[in-house]
């Protein structure tokens, strides 16, 4: 059963619509007791900027767990470390933003937690703080211990991984060895069957050139790096189509039959899969031993404060992180 699940929710940078999103996800009721990890005034504030009536109640992990109630917030609090106004970023709270992740992790790793949903953070504003920080995924890695972190956006009909994450264009062809794509690869299979339950999901792999390299003529990754790396895994059973050309894998032709999609960089798949669900889309890392759902979309911060954030995404989140942590129960699907 769900409603015994506990599931932490990071409110990411609290210039941001981050807050906002808590806010209003609080206002329906949950399938399992959420917990956000945040600066309860933040919360307070933000709610009252909103014109919403809230509840907000301090967490106690010693209490049994319930499914949230609508119009309440649980927080487990993580104080500010500076005055926070709604679209004005500021350094100083880059360490807040990076403390809410380490108890939410923390949590997950001793039990207290079933899954994690992280709400947006800003990369440039932690950066500018003086703290090498590159995205979630690298940075939960980092904490778990994880060898081969995979981001994966799912939206209704698509799911796309990939090979790259948050580094230039000019690096990427650098970054794309036969060791990261046979790590990654195993990665994406092994979670499509644990935690999709896919007992053998078939994956379609893009090549990372223009039209596949075109036999050679428009690079030759595909054929001395991708094209090996995939016959070695078919070998091993994994159903993998490709090296694709990117132009047109991506229609309906190959979609009818696929369970997910590798692409080679951040900018080679998440626009087609924006462009299908923006809004509905879900962020979520594979290839860690917790499971970390997250928003498909940033800080917004024009639109913190306002009342015009919508939460689609971050309930998609919510409910993919119950599913998967549901799933990893013994008994559990998948």
């Amino acid at each position: 059963m769900s409603g015994d699940l506990r599931v932490a929710l990071t409110a990411g940078e609290p210039a941001g619509i981050g807050p906002d999103l808590c806010v209003a996800l609080a206002g329906r009721p949950q399938a399992a007791q959420l917990v956000v990890i945040a600066d309860p005034d933040l919360l307070a504030e933000r709610a009252r900027a909103l014109g919403v009536d809230l509840r907000l109640t301090p967490f106690d992990p010693a209490e049994p767990a319930r499914r949230s109630a609508a119009g309440e917030l649980q927080v487990a609090a993580v104080p500010l470390r500076a005055s926070a106004r709604a679209g004005r970023l500021d350094p100083a709270n880059a360490p807040y933003v990076l403390q809410t992740l380490d108890r939410a992790v923390d949590g997950c790793r001793d039990g207290t937690f079933d899954a994690l949903v992280t709400g947006p953070v800003h990369k440039g504003v932690i950066n500018d703080a003086g703290i090498p920080f590159s995205g979630h995924t690298e940075y939960l890695a980092a904490r778990t211990g994880a060898r081969q972190p995979v981001m994966m956006l799912a939206a209704p009909g698509l799911r796309v991984a990939l090979v790259t994450t948050h580094v230039p264009l000019a690096q990427v062809s650098a970054q794309v060895t036969p060791e990261r794509l046979e790590r990654v690869i195993r990665v994406l299979v092994a979670d499509l069957r644990q935690r999709f339950g896919l007992p053998r999901p078939r994956i379609l792999v893009c090549g990372l050139n223009p039209h596949a390299g075109e036999g050679g003529h428009l690079g030759r990754e595909e054929i001395e790096v991708i094209e090996p790396v995939l016959e070695r895994l078919r070998g091993d059973g994994a159903d993998l189509l490709g090296p694709l050309p990117a132009d047109t894998l991506f229609t309906p032709r190959y979609l009818a039959h696929a369970d997910a999609v590798l692409a080679m960089y951040h900018d080679q798949g998440l626009p087609v899969l924006k462009h299908m669900g923006f809004g509905q889309a879900v962020n979520i890392t594979l290839g860690l031993p917790i499971v970390r759902t997250s928003v498909d979309h940033g800080t917004a911060l024009d639109l913190a404060g306002t009342g015009r954030a919508e939460a689609g995404s971050l309930a998609a989140a919510v409910t993919s992180a119950v599913e998967l942590a549901g799933a990893g129960r013994p008994g559990g699907a998948g």
